[in-house]
């Protein structure tokens, strides 16, 4: 029998294997859509390094959870405020999800995505919106079998010089 995934809550400990799954993920699911020397130089150290510099700031505000399977971590998700330029809303947002490259399609997105949504509506935001590549079209259908959908807003991106538009989608968290 398989062991239980469990969602919980980053531990400071956690940080190496999250950004590992960060920066793969990048290297994964943006191929094609970044510029390749980009996604080639991501630094899983350097990464890991900034997030335990910025490990426990937003005051709470900010959520990041793991999910974790017989005590590996497969999978990272990130929520808190909406940001509105410099101006927080009543609305949450899905900063980022990422799942271990070689899991994908396993149910972990769904199942850290899910936990976002459920703490978020217990915690009485009316909406939660998130940003993604508008190239991609694989984390774009899942975030709309998940129940969100685009609003029309377009942010411009760009990664050494090259335009990696966004795209927002919004989840009515009220119902």
């Amino acid at each position: 029998m398989d062991d239980p995934l469990l969602i919980r809550e980053m531990t400071l400990a956690d940080c190496d294997r999250v950004s590992e799954i960060r920066i793969r993920g990048w290297q994964s699911a943006y191929r094609g859509l970044m510029p390749q020397p980009f996604l080639d130089a991501l630094s899983v150290p350097e990464d890991a390094e900034r997030r335990r510099a910025r490990f426990g700031q937003g005051g709470g505000s900010v959520v990041d959870l793991v999910a974790e399977r017989a005590g590996e971590i497969l999978g990272w998700a990130c929520h808190g405020p909406y940001r509105e330029g410099e101006v927080r809303t009543r609305d949450a947002e899905l900063y980022a999800i990422y799942v271990d490259a070689r899991r994908y399609g396993s149910g972990l997105g769904h199942a850290l995505l899910q936990e976002s949504v459920r703490r978020c509506t217990s915690a009485g935001h009316p909406r939660m919106l998130l940003r993604v590549l508008k190239g991609n079209t694989r984390a774009r259908h899942f975030y709309e079998r998940h129940g969100f959908s685009a609003d029309g807003a377009e942010d411009p991106y760009e990664v050494d010089g090259v335009a990696v538009p966004e795209v927002r989608y919004v989840r009515d968290l009220s119902r």
